[in-house]
Formats: structure tokens, C-alpha cells, sequence
């Protein structure tokens, strides 16, 4: 398995939810962060009768994952400083 499947959206929703043929899993709210513009999107499966639905975020380096990417801070150099 190559880097870059493991860092597909399929990859991390089979992870996460055990996803498979008689699992159905569909994106129910694709998006973006307010802060910063970063790709999101909620999974649903139905499993038993109940409904299980995930949050996965895009992060920079390319890959998805269920926790929100830190927000990117101000930052200042000493360039600025010395202008």
C-alpha cells in the first residue's frame, strides 16, 4: 500500500467505521472550517439499525483525519522588526 492510500478519505472512513460492501457509508455535510477554509466532511453509516456518523478534517500534509487541524497563528519575524 502506497503513502498516498493511506492518506485517502476511503482509507481512514474503512479505518474508523469497519466500512465494507454491506456497510453503506455516504458524506452527509461536506464543508469548510470558518477559520482557515479546511475541508471537512461527516460520514454516515447505518450499523444494527443505528445511525453512526464521523467528522473527518483535511489536513495540510494531505491527509484526513477526525480531529480538527490546529489553526494557523500569527507569526511575525525579525524582518518585520527590523523594517
Amino acid at each position: 500500500m502506497t503513502n498516498t492510500d493511506r492518506q485517502s478519505l476511503r482509507f481512514v472512513v474503512e479505518k474508523w467505521l469497519e466500512f465494507n460492501s454491506l456497510n453503506a457509508a455516504r458524506i452527509t455535510m461536506p464543508g469548510r472550517t470558518l477559520s482557515g477554509g479546511r475541508r471537512y466532511v461527516c460520514v454516515e453509516i447505518m450499523h444494527e439499525g443505528e445511525r453512526f456518523a464521523l467528522f473527518f478534517f483535511r489536513h495540510d500534509d494531505g491527509c484526513w483525519r477526525v480531529f480538527p487541524p490546529a489553526p494557523k497563528l500569527p507569526e511575525m519575524n525579525l524582518e518585520r522588526l527590523a523594517a
